[in-house]
């Protein structure tokens, strides 16, 4: 079978991407104004994405379809011009470029506000505190068809072991932000206990950043190993040539400068 050819805005994108890869992974060198090409440009695009975006999503998909749909099946209805109060505010948002009207902007401001933290507020205590009673107070011994047991597989949560683990956890770490009793004899044993199950959480946390990040540069990586082959025109190969060069001509055009001044 004939080999399936690229599309040109395939190879167009490879090439994009390799050189915009480049360009960013020079920093690894030194500050330079490739660089900064690349960054100004993914800052950029990524603005120009969004703003497009949330335009075309907010006005078009949630206020102005809708609102012509429901004025098409009930010119009348009061409810039919609903959408229209939720745009108005986002157009007191606004407001705020124009230093003559800008206090209207905080109508708008206060709706979010408000309307924000009634959504957010029980959501986080529903997640961060309610939950983690939950799994604090676990039963250690459950009643099953062969009687009272206990689970002792670590890779099950409901376990009996990591049902105490957690919560000797959540006890001695919230016993060392406990200030209002010194931390002496079993009291400093409890918060040392405390700081290690701290070390264990930041360092699972930031393990996982840090595996996320590795991710992303293999998927990086991958991707200039395919852009430099033949069917993409050797896009890796050729740009990096043309990195290298240019971080050369501007190294020796930056120390002729400095040493001609």
């Amino acid at each position: 079978m004939p080999e399936q050819l690229i599309p040109t805005s395939a190879v167009l994108g490879a090439w994009v991407a390799t050189g915009l890869t480049l360009f960013i992974y020079s920093f690894l060198y030194k500050d330079n104004p490739l660089f900064k090409l690349g960054e100004h440009l993914y800052v950029g695009v990524s603005i120009a994405y969004s703003v497009v975006l949330v335009w075309y999503t907010v006005f078009f998909r949630l206020l102005w379809e809708p609102l012509m749909k429901d004025i098409a099946a009930h010119p009348a209805a009061l409810g039919t011009y609903e959408p229209i109060i939720p745009a108005l505010l986002g157009l007191l948002i606004l407001t705020q470029f124009f230093p003559r009207v800008s206090w209207l902007s905080r109508i708008a401001f206060a709706f979010i506000v408000g309307f924000g933290s009634g959504v957010a507020i029980p959501r986080t205590v529903s997640s961060y505190i309610l939950k983690q009673i939950e799994d604090t107070v676990m039963p250690l011994i459950t009643m099953g068809a062969n009687g009272l047991s206990m689970g002792l597989d670590l890779a099950s949560p409901q376990s009996g072991i990591n049902t105490i683990i957690l919560l000797i956890g959540v006890v001695s770490v919230l016993f060392y932000f406990f200030f209002s009793v010194e931390h002496t004899g079993p009291g400093m044993v409890t918060a040392r206990v405390g700081i290690y199950f701290l070390m264990i959480a930041f360092g699972a946390a930031f393990g996982y950043t840090v595996m996320s990040r590795m991710s992303l540069l293999i998927g990086r990586f991958r991707d200039l190993i395919t852009f430099a082959g033949a069917e993409y025109g050797y896009a890796t190969p050729v740009l990096l040539l043309v990195t290298v060069l240019s971080l050369a001509a501007w190294e020796i055009s930056t120390r002729r400068k400095t040493g001609g001044e």
